[in-house]
């Protein structure tokens, strides 16, 4: 008999999850069932008035008693982690030579730093999730799919894909346009986008992919860990130069 502690283990994770693929934008989930997902923005309610706040309620009811299908609302919240911006700010305020802008590159590192001390800098991100049910397929192949999960997916991909389009797309556009009655603005997750999210989902201390191409992803083109620190360094550079400029043109 086989020692157990030496069987490689061939399970995967990924075997565990209920997504089976994205493709067109859309989430293909093990049964059969698809969903997509729109970002939403965000208004700060509190800074409304009391006009504009009792507007708002009376929209998003609207928006709610409109709704002849079911959605999700989800909110991510993720902590800021601003060390490489600091770390920045301070070498950028060694490498600067004039003594007027260096005490302004200061004062402003001075004032971030107090700043995420005394509060959690949060980033949060709202998403809107429209589902369809396997069921809407097909009952009788759904529901041996479902009771016999080695059997794949009820129906092709390119089946499941053309009815969840046919299905989804409308209630999209309804969605979109109740979301602008409200001024926020909406926006459909494109696969590249909502490949990144459920990595960031999983994997939430390890920098996400940066996707490159709109393929189907059976081999996703990422780049390496130090191409994407080293954009992110410059995408950094160039906004505290920018916010460096602002400071001088307020002080002059």
């Amino acid at each position: 008999m086989a020692d157990p502690a030496k069987i490689a283990i061939r399970a995967s994770t990924q075997q565990h999850l209920d997504i089976e693929d994205i493709q067109d934008d859309l989430i293909i989930l093990k049964d059969g069932s698809c969903c997509l997902v729109i970002a939403a923005t965000a208004i700060n309610f509190g800074l409304l008035s009391e006009r504009e706040q009792d507007a708002t309620i009376y929209a998003y009811a609207g928006l709610l008693n409109s709704l002849t299908f079911s959605i999700q609302i989800v909110i991510r919240s993720q902590r800021k982690d601003i060390s490489s911006y600091l770390k920045l700010l301070e070498e950028a305020e060694v490498k600067e030579a004039k003594p007027k802008i260096k005490e302004q590159i200061k004062k402003y590192r001075a004032f971030v730093q107090e700043t995420v001390q005394k509060n959690q800098v949060l980033d949060k991100k709202f998403y809107l999730v429209i589902p369809m049910s396997a069921l809407e397929l097909g009952v009788a192949k759904t529901l041996v799919a479902t009771f016999t999960p080695k059997h794949g997916l009820p129906f092709d991909k390119t089946y499941i894909l053309e009815h969840a389009k046919v299905n989804l797309y409308p209630k999209r556009d309804h969605l979109l346009r109740l979301l602008n009655r409200l001024g926020l603005k909406g926006k459909q997750l494109t696969t590249q986008e909502l490949i990144q999210l459920f990595f960031n989902v999983y994997n939430p201390e390890t920098p996400g992919p940066q996707i490159t191409q709109d393929v189907q992803f059976q081999t996703p083109l990422v780049q390496s860990t130090e191409k994407i620190k080293e954009q992110e360094r410059v995408k950094e550079e160039g906004t505290i130069r920018q916010q460096i400029n602002n400071l001088v043109k307020e002080t002059v």
